[in-house]
C-alpha cells in the first residue's frame, strides 16, 4: 500500500533535526493545542465492554453540540468513516474537490474506483460519489450550505467532511434537514485537542449509518472515548470560549507570518496556509527551533501551520519567525 503523507510525523522531524518528542511544538496537524481538560474516567469505562447507555449519551451530546436531529454514528475518528465509504459508494464517477485531505482519493482508488480530482464545485455534478471538505484542508475554502444542497441534488452520494467546522458552525449542513444522499463526517479530536482518543462521527440517513455500523462491528468506540466525548460535547461554555480564543489568535498568527515574508492563502480557526518563497526552507527554519509544520509534495511554496497553545509556544514561534 502506498503511504500517504500526513502531518504529525514527529519521528521524521526528530530524525532530521534532532531533539526528543517533548522538545517539539507540533503545529503540523491543525489540532487544538489547548485541549479539553480530560476528566477522571470511571473504572467501568476501562473495565467493561462499551454499553448502550454510554453510546446513547454520546449520541445525544453530539446532537446537541452540532445542533442537529440527524442520525449519528460514533466511530474511531473521521478516518474510520472514510475507510467505510467504498462500501456505500454508488456506481458512477468519483469526484473529489481538490486540493484536499488525501485519504479520500487514496481509500476510494484502493477500492478500485476511478477517482477524478476537480477544482470547481460545479464539476462535481453528475458524479456517483462527490466529496467536499468544508472548510477545506489545507486552504480553508468554504461552501455555504445552500451551495452544497445544490450539489447534493446533482450527484448520487455527497460526502461532506466537516472535520474543521466546529469553530465555523454557520458552514455546517447539520442544523438543516437530513437529505437521503448526504453523509457528513465530523472529527472530535481536532477541535477538542484530543486526537489520540480516536473519536469521530458519521451523520446521515439511517440506511447509510446502519451499513457503516455493520461494517465497523461491535464496540467501534472505546468506553473512555464514549465517556470523555459525551462530557466534552456537553460543555457549551468550553466550546464557546475555545471558538472565541481561536478566532482571535488566527489574526496574531497571520501577522507573524506576514512579518516573516509569507502571504496568507487561507485557512480555518485551527490552521493557516501560507505561500512562502520556499516551503522546504521555511519548514527547516522552524524545525531548527523544534517547531514542526506541514509542507505538501504537490507544492513547493505552501506551508500549513497550526496555532500555538501556551504563551511559551507563541514566544518560541515569534522568535523562530523573527
Amino acid at each position: 500500500m502506498t503511504k500517504r503523507d500526513h502531518g504529525g510525523d514527529l519521528a521524521t522531524a526528530i530524525r532530521r533535526f534532532g531533539g526528543q518528542p517533548g522538545d517539539w511544538i507540533d503545529l503540523s496537524t491543525g489540532i487544538n493545542r489547548v485541549p479539553f481538560p480530560v476528566p477522571v474516567i470511571s473504572e467501568r469505562a476501562w473495565r467493561d465492554l462499551p454499553g448502550r447507555p454510554a453510546f446513547d449519551a454520546l449520541v445525544a451530546a453530539a446532537r446537541t453540540a452540532y445542533g442537529t436531529d440527524w442520525p449519528v454514528l460514533p466511530l474511531a475518528g473521521a478516518q474510520a468513516a472514510i475507510q467505510l465509504l467504498p462500501a456505500l459508494a454508488p456506481a458512477g464517477p468519483v469526484r473529489i474537490l481538490t486540493p484536499t485531505y488525501n485519504e479520500y482519493a487514496g481509500v476510494l482508488a484502493q477500492a478500485g474506483r476511478q477517482v477524478q480530482k476537480v477544482d470547481d464545485a460545479r464539476a462535481l455534478h453528475g458524479a456517483g460519489v462527490a466529496v467536499v471538505v468544508n472548510p477545506n484542508n489545507p486552504d480553508g475554502r468554504c461552501h455555504a450550505p445552500d451551495a452544497l444542497h445544490a450539489v447534493a441534488a446533482r450527484v448520487g452520494l455527497l460526502v461532506v467532511d466537516e472535520s474543521f467546522a466546529d469553530p465555523h458552525p454557520d458552514l455546517s449542513l447539520l442544523p438543516g434537514a437530513c437529505p437521503p444522499n448526504v453523509i457528513v463526517l465530523r472529527s472530535f479530536g481536532k477541535f477538542y485537542g484530543l486526537a489520540g482518543l480516536r473519536l469521530g462521527f458519521a451523520l446521515g440517513a439511517r440506511a447509510h449509518l446502519d451499513r457503516m455500523a455493520a461494517l465497523a462491528g461491535p464496540w467501534a468506540v472505546s468506553g473512555p472515548a464514549l465517556e470523555i466525548g459525551a462530557q466534552a460535547l456537553a460543555d457549551a461554555p468550553w466550546r464557546a470560549a475555545s471558538i472565541a480564543r481561536l478566532s482571535g489568535e488566527t489574526a496574531r498568527l497571520d501577522t507573524l507570518a506576514v512579518q516573516g515574508g509569507w502571504r496568507l492563502v487561507g485557512g480555518t480557526a485551527l490552521f493557516r496556509l501560507y505561500d512562502t518563497p520556499d516551503a522546504q526552507a521555511a519548514q527547516a527554519r522552524l524545525a531548527r527551533a523544534h517547531i514542526w509544520s506541514r509542507v505538501f509534495p504537490w507544492s513547493s511554496r505552501w506551508l500549513r501551520l497550526g496555532l500555538p497553545g501556551t504563551p511559551e509556544e507563541w514566544t518560541r514561534l515569534e522568535n523562530a519567525l523573527a
